[in-house]
Parts: C-alpha cells; sequence; structure tokens
C-alpha cells in the first residue's frame, strides 16, 4: 500500500514539475500576435471557401494586417464593401474591384451538340476528361457530370438535365473561384457582373477550325471574325479560331451578336438589336436611246 502511495505521489510532483517547465518554456517562445487579425477575421464572412487565394479566412486576416500594400487581396464574397471596412480599420487603401460572377462558356445543347457515345465509368468530369474527350464529338464541351456543383459552397450553380450543361445562378454566386477550378475543361471563368445580370459572351471554348466546329456542334464559334470587326470598343479579339469578348472593355452595344452566323456569342437579360434590313442593290442607269443634241 505504502508503494502505491508513494507511486501516486512521485508521479504528481513529476506532473507538477513538468508542468512549471512547460509554462516557463511557454513564455519564453511565445509569439505575440497582432489583436487586429481577430477584429478583421471578424469582419470578413467567414466562407473559408479559398476564394481569396488562402486557406480560409483566418489566414486572409493575417494577410491583410501583415502586408503594407493589399491591393493584390480581395475576397469575392464580402466584395468591395468588406474590403473597404477592413482597410479603412486598418488604415491602409482598399482594393478596387468590380464584381464578377462565374460564367460557363459552353453553349452546346444536346440539339446542337448531339451524343456519339455513351460514358459508362465514374460520373465525373475529372475522371472522363482524362480518359476521352466526351460523349459528343466536341472536345471542348461540358461534359455535364457536375465537379463544379459539388465544390460549390453557396449552392449557386447545377447541370441542367435538358440540356446537359452547367448553369450559374448569378443572385447566389460570389465569384470565389471553386467551380472555375473544378471544371477540367476550362470552361468556367470569372467574368464583369452588370447591374440586372446581363451579360454578352462566346459560349465555346472550341480552338477547331470552322469546318471541324460545325461538324461537332452547331451553335460553336468558327472564328469568322465577324464580330471582331463590328465592334466599336475592341472588346473582341479572335486567336486561334476562337473569338474573345473583353468583359471590362465591352458596352453591351450588342452589334456582335447579330454579326455572329452561329450563335455563338450569348445575350443575356437584354434584347438584341433589331436587324437592318438589307439595302437592295442599285439599279443600273438605263441607256437612252436619244442621241444627244449638239449645240451649233
Amino acid at each position: 500500500m505504502k508503494v502505491l502511495i508513494l507511486t501516486v505521489l512521485t508521479l504528481c510532483v513529476l506532473g507538477g514539475l513538468l508542468a512549471i517547465v512547460l509554462y516557463f518554456v511557454a513564455r519564453k517562445f511565445k509569439v505575440e500576435e497582432d489583436p487586429r487579425i481577430d477584429d478583421v477575421e471578424k469582419m470578413l464572412p467567414g466562407a473559408n471557401c479559398g476564394g481569396c487565394g488562402f486557406a480560409g479566412c483566418r489566414a486572409m486576416a493575417e494577410a491583410l494586417v501583415k502586408q503594407d500594400d493589399i491591393s493584390s487581396l480581395y475576397c469575392p464574397v464580402g466584395g468591395a464593401d468588406v474590403m473597404k471596412g477592413a482597410a479603412s480599420y486598418l488604415g491602409k487603401a482598399a482594393p478596387e474591384k468590380g464584381p464578377e460572377v462565374a460564367t460557363v462558356r459552353c453553349g452546346g445543347v444536346c440539339s446542337k451538340r448531339p451524343k456519339t457515345n455513351s460514358f459508362d465509368g465514374a460520373k465525373s468530369c475529372a475522371v472522363a476528361s482524362s480518359l476521352y474527350v466526351g460523349e459528343s464529338a466536341c472536345s471542348f464541351g461540358c461534359l455535364g457530370y457536375g465537379d463544379c456543383v459539388e465544390v460549390c459552397q453557396f449552392g449557386a450553380i447545377k447541370v441542367n438535365p435538358e440540356t446537359g450543361i452547367a448553369e450559374v445562378d448569378p443572385d447566389k454566386c460570389t465569384a470565389c473561384g471553386a467551380c472555375v477550378k473544378a471544371c477540367p475543361k476550362g470552361l468556367i471563368e470569372l467574368r464583369k457582373k452588370w447591374p440586372k445580370d446581363r451579360a454578352v459572351y462566346v459560349a465555346c471554348r472550341s480552338k477547331d477550325k470552322g469546318a471541324v466546329v460545325m461538324k461537332a456542334c452547331k451553335a460553336g464559334c468558327i472564328g469568322c471574325g465577324k464580330c471582331e470587326k463590328v465592334c466599336p470598343f475592341g472588346a473582341i479579339t479572335v486567336e486561334n479560331n476562337l473569338a474573345f469578348i473583353d468583359s471590362q472593355k465591352c458596352k453591351l452595344c450588342r452589334k456582335c451578336v447579330n454579326e455572329c452566323p452561329t450563335g455563338a456569342i450569348k445575350l443575356v437579360g437584354m434584347e438584341p438589336l433589331p436587324k437592318e434590313p438589307k439595302t437592295p442593290a442599285a439599279k443600273p442607269a438605263e441607256k437612252s436611246d436619244a442621241k444627244t443634241e449638239t449645240k451649233e
């Protein structure tokens, strides 16, 4: 019995000594943390989505506090209001960036892009993309298995069962960029968010030549360049047989929409411009059989 009591007392003494040692070690190597980090973290939305480029809101708050220049930092979920509040609290200049929304650049609905085969593997875009081009002849289009849907924490994206293409709800989208990273085809990009959810963009990512595109998808971009020629703001460029509309330069004039022969340019939230009637060709002047009289 005495041995048991002695053992317990010995362990208690050792535990107390080790606790004292750990206390002084912790005091010696204590890292002081700026209390402003906690305050800034509370200002952030707490989504921990990674859209800012950091692992979570805590890491974002640390970067905001520690960096003198925060112009490269931005919280897409909180937006400009949150960034201005945090910058004002820290006495720094808030980064200027307009709201964005995820956009799926594919218009190859089932009626325009018929299936040529059926995939029996795992219903994952990442898996399917690594194995073959897809269930149609277009190797650039949306696979429709919903990898983007799974990673979205805000329920802002879904796959339309009728078209087989992912669609974004602009009212729910926070532009966190998770779906952009999840799409193996690179079809989703963050674009400028216009008032009333208006948008003009090229719903195609195919870089094949026009003849190949038309065989695979009737709604694809054939790189004809008509949209580039008609744009008065230089917002459209054609490279590698594919047109691209810069949302920062675009003024929503809609001239390009009427010029696109395949309908690859999508217009959202607005009516298209009325098409101008073609002016008939001028008729050649009729030759007169009467001889011109000469003055005597």
